[in-house]
C-alpha cells in the first residue's frame, strides 16, 4: 500500500500511513497491545465498534477476528501506532515467575475480546520511550525489548483484573500441548513437575491429561523418544557410512549414562548401539 509503513522490533511493530486511511480484516494471532500514537484506530469484533484515539492504547485478546480502520487525523496528521505482541512462550515464562497467590482468584474471561485502556502516565512512559525507533537504523537490544513488552503486560494487568483470566489461561482451550513441548523438550533433564510446570497444568493434572493421549507412562514415552531418536541418528550414519561418537548421540538425545543407554538400546533394538555403524 502506497504510504503505509510498518518497523518491526521483534513483537513491537511500529505502523505509518502518510496520506490515506486504511481498512483490514485479520485474525490477531496473538495477545495484543495496540497504541495509537497519532490520528485514530478504529477496532470492529461482531459488528461492536471500539474507538482508540491519539494517546490510548486497547488491549485485544489472541485468536479472534477483528476489523481494523486506521484513520490519519483531522488536519492531515498521519496515522501512527505501536503495537506490542506478546507470544505464548513470553507469558508462560511470565507466569512462572509470578507469585500464584497474587493472582486474583475471581477473575473471569470477558466476553468481549477488546480492552479500552485510557491514557495514563505508565502508558504515555512506555510509548514515548519506543517513538525514537521509528526513524531510527539502529535495532533496540533484545533485552530492552523484553522490558518494553514487560512494561506493557503489567499497564495491561493494572488496567482490569479479569485480563489474568485471558492472558494465564492454561487451561482448555489455551492449554500448551503437552506433545508439542516433550516433543521439542524431550533430551531436557525435565522432572514431570517440571514439565506439568511449563505447560501450565499442576502434577496431578498432567498425569490425567498424559493419559488421554499415550497409553505409556510419561517416562517410558520420554526414554522411547530418545531411543527412537538415536536409532535414526545411527541408523542414518551406518547407511552413509558415517563414523560417529556413541557418547556424543546418547547425549544428544538426553541420555547420561552410556551403560544405560546401551542396555535400553540393547533390549529394544537387539543389538548394542555400536554395532549400527560400519567399520570403515
Amino acid at each position: 500500500m502506497d504510504g503505509y509503513e510498518v518497523v518491526n522490533l521483534s513483537n513491537i511493530f511500529l505502523s505509518f500511513i502518510n496520506n490515506k486511511d486504511c481498512i483490514c480484516s485479520f485474525v490477531v494471532i496473538e495477545h495484543t497491545l495496540i497504541y495509537v500514537n497519532s490520528g485514530e484506530i478504529e477496532i470492529i469484533e461482531r459488528n461492536a465498534p471500539v474507538i482508540i484515539h491519539e494517546g490510548e492504547c486497547a488491549f485485544i485478546r489472541r485468536d479472534n477476528k477483528v476489523v481494523v480502520n486506521k484513520r490519519c487525523g483531522k488536519n492531515g496528521q498521519p496515522f501512527s501506532s505501536i503495537a506490542l505482541i506478546f507470544p505464548r512462550k513470553f507469558l508462560l515464562d511470565f507466569y512462572q515467575t509470578m507469585d500464584k497467590q497474587q493472582i486474583p482468584s475471581d477473575a473471569e474471561r470477558s466476553n468481549t475480546s477488546i480492552l479500552k485502556i485510557p491514557s495514563r502516565p505508565d502508558i504515555i512512559s512506555l510509548f514515548e520511550s519506543i517513538i525514537p525507533y521509528n526513524k531510527s537504523s539502529a535495532k533496540p537490544e533484545d533485552n530492552w525489548i523484553k522490558l518494553k513488552i514487560t512494561e506493557g503486560l503489567y499497564a495491561i494487568l493494572h488496567t482490569d483484573k479479569d485480563v489474568y483470566a485471558s492472558l494465564f489461561d492454561f487451561t482448555e482451550p489455551w492449554k500448551i500441548d503437552l506433545l508439542g513441548f516433550m516433543n521439542e523438550n524431550y533430551m531436557l533433564q525435565l522432572s514431570m513437575r517440571d514439565i506439568a510446570h511449563y505447560t501450565g497444568r499442576s502434577l496431578s493434572t498432567f498425569k490425567r491429561d498424559f493419559k488421554k493421549i499415550s497409553n505409556l507412562t510419561p517416562q517410558k514415552w520420554i526414554i522411547n523418544k530418545r531411543l527412537q531418536i538415536a536409532h535414526h541418528i545411527l541408523t542414518q550414519a551406518n547407511a552413509e557410512q558415517n563414523k560417529v561418537k556413541i557418547q556424543d548421540v546418547m547425549a544428544k538425545v538426553g541420555f547420561t549414562n552410556l551403560s544405560y543407554f546401551s542396555k535400553i538400546y540393547r533390549q529394544t533394538y537387539g543389538k548394542a548401539p555400536s554395532l549400527s555403524i560400519k567399520d570403515k
